[in-house]
């Protein structure tokens, strides 16, 4: 009994210092946007869900042991016989495909709401911004305003922001806990991850996958401000910052770690993303259209010149 008292303290002890490492407010479960708060809810929900099972497994559990619990009987004792009950059976079978069930159709739909425009927002024109990460660094750019930021990104409140992501080096994954979930950017391709701030406020942004030793380092602002203010903000590094140059570029990519950075034009002029995956669809439908068209044309050949012979 001792043991098992000491036991159960450590353990206690353990979860309370693990829990004192983590951040005091968990940002995932802190949403700023739409995005965020359809994956909070989520999470929340699944979790209630798995402990509304563990406490049924438990009840039961203990009900069992308590229940048929050994007990003295005579030497002669002979326990009944006693079948299986078909009921039973099908109970705790279909129990767990509704619990799998309800949890999938809830997953569908949560990701098919965070993969497109925030509902409510879908006649709202949405800003573009490239985002592209280098060993070790992001850089934002703005091609309607026509700035380039490095290792922050200012977006005004309640308008929907369309990040188009990929990468000038190894797969990173670009992740801002209280906006929404994280998505790869790759360098042979763009990817789309669909944000929105619901106020102003400071939000931290990292890349979630491992890419190297400067892989912590990956650490970003977004910052959310009214449209007045963000207006303000584009004139102002239109007036104070400087050109980007091919070759200061090219030396930002090359250089591991940077500061903040502000320019009065993109990158996209002289080194332009790769295709989006819409892109790449369009462009194998018309060459699939193109090479059918072309075999047509090669059978109506033969078949013309099989006349003629």
């Amino acid at each position: 009994m001792k043991k098992t008292r000491w036991l159960f303290y450590t353990v206690i002890v353990s979860i309370v210092m693990l829990l004192s490492g983590c951040d005091s407010s968990l940002v995932v479960l802190n949403p700023k946007g739409p995005a965020a708060k359809t994956q909070s809810d989520t999470i929340i929900f699944s979790i209630l869900m798995m402990a509304f099972v563990l406490i049924v497994v438990y009840i039961l559990y203990v009900f069992m042991l308590v229940k048929y619990r050994a007990s003295k009987t005579s030497d002669d004792y002979e326990p009944p016989h006693m079948e299986g009950s078909k009921l039973l059976e099908f109970i705790w079978t279909l129990i767990p495909i509704i619990i799998v069930v309800i949890l999938s159709v809830v997953t569908v739909k949560s990701t098919n709401a965070v993969e497109n425009v925030p509902a409510g927002y879908e006649n709202e024109k949405p800003l573009v911004i490239y985002a592209s990460s280098s060993n070790w660094k992001w850089h934002f750019s703005y091609p309607e305003e026509n700035i380039e930021t490095v290792n922050y990104v200012n977006i005004p409140e309640n308008r929907p922001v369309e990040f188009r992501l990929y990468s000038y080096g190894p797969i990173t994954s670009f992740w801002v806990p209280q906006l929404g979930g994280q998505k790869y950017a790759m360098s042979d391709m763009v990817t789309t991850l669909h944000l929105l701030a619901s106020n102003e406020g400071s939000f931290m942004g990292k890349n979630s996958n491992f890419s190297g030793k400067g892989f912590a380092q990956m650490e970003f602002e977004v910052l959310s401000m009214t449209p007045t203010a963000y207006t303000d903000w584009v004139k102002e590094v239109k007036d104070t910052a400087p050109k980007l140059t091919e070759s200061e570029f090219n030396s930002l990519v090359k250089t591991s770690f940077v500061g903040r950075k502000s320019f009065t034009s993109t990158h996209l002029e002289f080194s332009p993303p790769p295709m989006t995956s819409e892109e790449m669809g369009d462009m194998n439908g018309k060459t699939d259209e193109n090479t059918n068209k072309t075999d047509s044309t090669d059978m109506k050949d033969m078949e013309n010149m099989k006349h003629d012979n």
